[in-house]
C-alpha cells in the first residue's frame, strides 16, 4: 500500500499547518515516515515517543488516573496523548498511537494486534479509533503506521 505522504505534505502546506506525533507502539515510525519527505521541516513540528506510562505522563500530560482506569492501550489515553502533543508543541494537528504489537502482552480484552489511534486538531474534538491487526510484531506496527497516516489525511480532508 502506498502511504499518503505527498498528499499529507500538500494539504498541510496549503493550510499552513504543522503536525506533531505522539507514539507508543509505533516507536517513532510515523515521525520517521513523515520526515523522510524532503522539506518536511516546513510542516513537521516534533515527535514524542512515549513508550512508558511515566513518559506519557511527564511529556504529554496523560493523567495517572486515566492510565490506571483504562490502561495505556485505550481511547482515553490516546486522546490525552494527542492533546498533549498539541499542548507541548507548536503543531496544529497531531496523531497518537498506543497498542500491543506482540508477540506477548495481550489479554482477552486487548489481544495482541490491538492498537488505538487518536487524531487531534486545534479547536476541534479529538477523534479516536481502535483496530485489531493480524500478523507479527513488525506487521502490526507497519499497519498501525499506515492507519495513522491515512487518518491524518482524512482529518485534513474534512
Amino acid at each position: 500500500m502506498q502511504l499518503p505522504l505527498t498528499d499529507i505534505a500538500e494539504k498541510l502546506q496549503a493550510k499552513k499547518c504543522s503536525i506533531a506525533t505522539a507514539e507508543s507502539c509505533t516507536g517513532g515510525w510515523v515521525a520517521q515516515e513523515i520526515t523522510a519527505i524532503p522539506g518536511s521541516s516546513a510542516w513537521f513540528d516534533c515527535g514524542f515517543v512515549t513508550y512508558s506510562n511515566a513518559s506519557k505522563q511527564r511529556l504529554l500530560g496523560v493523567s495517572k488516573d486515566t492510565l490506571d482506569q483504562n490502561g495505556a492501550v485505550s481511547a482515553e489515553v490516546v486522546a490525552e496523548m494527542a492533546e498533549g502533543a498539541l499542548n507541548n508543541s507548536g503543531a496544529h494537528i497531531s496523531v497518537a498511537t498506543s497498542g500491543i504489537a506482540g508477540p506477548a502482552g495481550g489479554s482477552k480484552e486487548k489481544p495482541v494486534g490491538t492498537v488505538w489511534f487518536a487524531w487531534a486538531e486545534q479547536g476541534k474534538s479529538v477523534r479516536t479509533k481502535k483496530y485489531c491487526f493480524e500478523g507479527d510484531r513488525e506487521s502490526v506496527r507497519k499497519q498501525a503506521v499506515s492507519v495513522a497516516l491515512e487518518g491524518i489525511l482524512q482529518n485534513l480532508s474534512d
